[in-house]
């Protein structure tokens, strides 16, 4: 926890850098994050959203970037962990100057951070840091962009809980199952359209009742209030809104086999993936399932920066096998999970810092 202090966090989890940004005129206040750039740059995306405090942005920023590090290491990319969380309500309409200032502090460390799209972003924003910076990774098709990368963690998503059902189930087909869908945002929304495609039996939940109505209207499944998503009786439970929702609250509540989501940091402490595994519960680690857009928005920058899809999505189709790795792994040390994950991306991480002493610069190839 951050109550311990800061530099205690970063040395806890070995973070390199967190920067403070700040610029009164425009009233902004935003936080960069740098866990790792052993792989090659930190990447990750922007957030906006409107925090508690101040220090609930900065813990989050840490903790997003530090699974960034470890959501590259175990896709195979050549790209740290970062992240940048600016401090602001996502509905502000000033959005130009909010978002160019952002750019001119990325500038700022050269090269050292890449940025894309999350929560409260979107592709117009990026468009506005690229006025400023050259570092930025998710931008439109028409200028040189991957385009939305929301279907593409959906579709990984579904290659993670593909794999991990055919361990918990005896087969990766999806027909049929009960599958209860926490959030209905871009990548929920694109999960939920997935999943139907595949005939999988849908009971879906959501803050924002518009969104929820239309989701339900499209797609005929069924819908619950956002609290009594925890208390469904489903084989699978794709949490797909914020982070923490896996805690001691909450998993006596599950009635499922299998958690598998798009969220960040599901498990609000590294133990609770011992409590889901202990419960009969088979976890499929968060950043590995939702690997899915940052490997298919990164693909460009290995590739003279040019966007090849057919090349990216089937980067992302290898969610499938790095599930199967970790499983391997967990059954091998005789670990959960959530667990064989670390272990998966730290092995990467360990293996290459002992090359990086021979690296002048990053390059991308």
């Amino acid at each position: 926890m951050l109550t311990d202090g800061i530099f205690q966090y970063m040395e806890r989890y070995k973070h390199e850098n967190l920067f403070l940004c700040q610029d009164e005129e425009v009233d902004f206040k935003a936080v960069i994050a740098i866990h790792s750039t052993v792989l090659g740059p930190a990447a990750g995306g922007t957030r906006m959203w409107k925090y508690d405090s101040e220090l609930d942005a900065i813990e989050d920023a840490l903790r997003l970037s530090r699974g960034m590090t470890y959501k590259y290491a175990a896709a195979g990319v050549n790209l740290g962990g970062g992240k940048a969380v600016i401090i602001a309500d996502p509905r502000r309409s000033d959005r130009e100057a909010i978002f160019r200032t952002l750019g001119k502090f990325i500038n700022r460390l050269g090269g050292k951070f890449y940025t894309g799209e999350d929560v409260g972003t979107t592709l117009e924003d990026m468009e506005y840091i690229a006025m400023e910076t050259p570092y930025i990774i998710t931008l439109p098709e028409y200028l040189g962009g991957s385009g939305p990368i929301s279907p593409l963690t959906a579709f990984g998503v579904v290659q993670a809980m593909r794999a991990s059902a055919r361990e918990v189930f005896g087969s990766d087909d999806l027909r049929g199952k009960k599958i209860a869908v926490q959030g209905v945002g871009s990548v929920g929304s694109s999960l939920v359209e997935q999943l139907s495609e595949l005939g999988a039996n849908l009971v879906i939940s959501d803050i924002e009742k518009p969104r929820l109505s239309d989701m339900v209207s499209r797609f005929k499944v069924e819908q619950v209030p956002p609290e009594a998503i925890y208390d469904v009786n489903c084989d699978i439970f794709s949490p797909c809104a914020f982070g923490a929702i896996i805690n001691d609250d909450t998993i006596p509540r599950l009635k499922c086999k299998l958690v598998c989501g798009s969220a960040n940091n599901q498990l609000k402490e590294e133990k609770h993936g011992d409590l889901l595994q202990q419960k009969g519960i088979f976890y499929a680690p968060d950043y590995v399932a939702n690997g899915g857009g940052a490997i298919y928005d990164a693909d460009r920058l290995f590739g003279n920066g040019i966007v090849n899809k057919e090349r990216a999505r089937a980067k992302v189709a290898r969610i499938y096998h790095r599930m199967e790795e970790l499983i391997k792994i967990a059954k091998r040390d005789r670990v959960s999970t959530a667990k064989a994950a670390d272990i998966l991306a730290e092995e990467r991480l360990k293996a290459i810092a002992k090359v990086k002493r021979h690296w002048e610069t990053w390059t991308f190839r």
